[in-house]
Formats: structure tokens, sequence, C-alpha cells
């Protein structure tokens, strides 16, 4: 029986090789359907202040949410990577086109002149990952920056996935971090506890 960190470093190469194998332009129409989700979601509309993130190429494209969160007047915040600690903090952004940059790991992420937020001013966040599973566990990349991240965070975290990246079952170790829901493009998850 291998550890959870094995388990971790072998769904992750299943899913990274996964992952690479999806044409660029199979992400167009999914992503679209996923924000569409997102949108019409309660906690979405009802929500003040939410935390994003700038997609990598292989991610669902919630760049349209990033626009829409501005323009219906939420407090728009984007994870910016601290080389100082070593750890992500909130961000604001107000001006998609001014605000971002690219950042230390060539993705693009708040300014310098961006100010952080507390994250307790944020109640909603949608979170990147590898894989999900429908109790609300998240596979990351590695390096368990998010995890420290959302260890801060009391408002409704919310995974980000195409849907062969929700898996039966997702290794767990204590740092991680349980999410309250997973959307897809194709469903809304909320997660089921043990």
């Amino acid at each position: 029986m291998s550890s959870p960190s094995e388990a971790k470093l072998t769904l992750r190469t299943r899913l990274r090789a996964e992952l690479k194998a999806q044409p660029s332009s199979g992400v167009i129409l999914p992503s679209a359907d996923l924000c569409g989700l997102v949108k019409a979601s309660s906690v979405w509309q009802t929500s003040h202040a939410v935390l994003l993130f700038a997609p990598m190429p292989s991610e669902p494209d919630i760049s349209p949410l990033l626009a829409d969160a501005l323009a219906s007047g939420k407090l728009l915040a984007l994870p910016r990577f601290n080389v100082a600690t070593k750890t992500y903090e909130a961000v604001q952004v107000t001006d998609l086109a001014r605000d971002l940059v690219v950042g230390s790991f060539q993705l693009r992420e708040p300014s310098a002149a961006c100010s952080r937020l507390a994250l307790n001013r944020l109640d909603l966040a949608l979170v990147p990952g590898l894989g999900f599973d429908a109790r609300g566990h998240r596979l990351g990349r590695g390096k368990g920056y998010y995890d420290r991240l959302l260890a801060g965070f009391s408002g409704v975290k919310v995974g980000v996935a195409f849907d062969f990246q929700v898996v039966p079952e997702v290794p767990v170790e204590p740092h991680d971090i349980a999410l309250d829901a997973v959307v897809t493009p194709t469903r809304w998850i909320e997660a089921k506890r043990a």
C-alpha cells in the first residue's frame, strides 16, 4: 500500500499527461460552459469579494469571470507570489489590462503596485488544481502554495476543473485544505463529507 504522497505523485503524473493530451482548441467551449455554471450559481451571484486566478493554458479559462467580477462591482483579488516568504497572498485587481503582469512562475498575477487584501474580506475563492473528488479534496501541483493560502480563508472554496479531472478519490494529507464544491463544464458538485 502506497503512502498518500506516493499516491498523489502517481495521480499527478496521470492527470498531467491527460491535460497535455487535450487539444488547445478543446478548452474554449468547455471553459465557456464552466463560466456559465459559475455565473448562474447562487454563490457567485451573492458574493461581494472574490479570489480568482489567471488560468494557465491547460486550465479552464475563467478569464471571462475576472471581467464579470469587475463589471458587476465585486472586489476582485488574484494570488500573487511573495518571493520573500515563498507564499501566495491575495491582491486586489481593479484593471485587468493594467494590473496583471507575468510573475514568478510565468503566470499572470497582480503587479507590485496592487494592494494586498486580508483574506477575511473575501467570500468566494475559485481554486485551480490537477484533480478533484466529490468530497472536495484537491490535488494541487505539489508545492502546497494554494493549501497555505486557503488555510486562512473562511469563505466558500470552489475547485475549477474539466470533467476528466474529477476522479474517484484524491489522496489526502493533514495539510490539505478541503473545498466546498467543484465546478466543471457540465456540473456543480457540492462536496460530500464523510
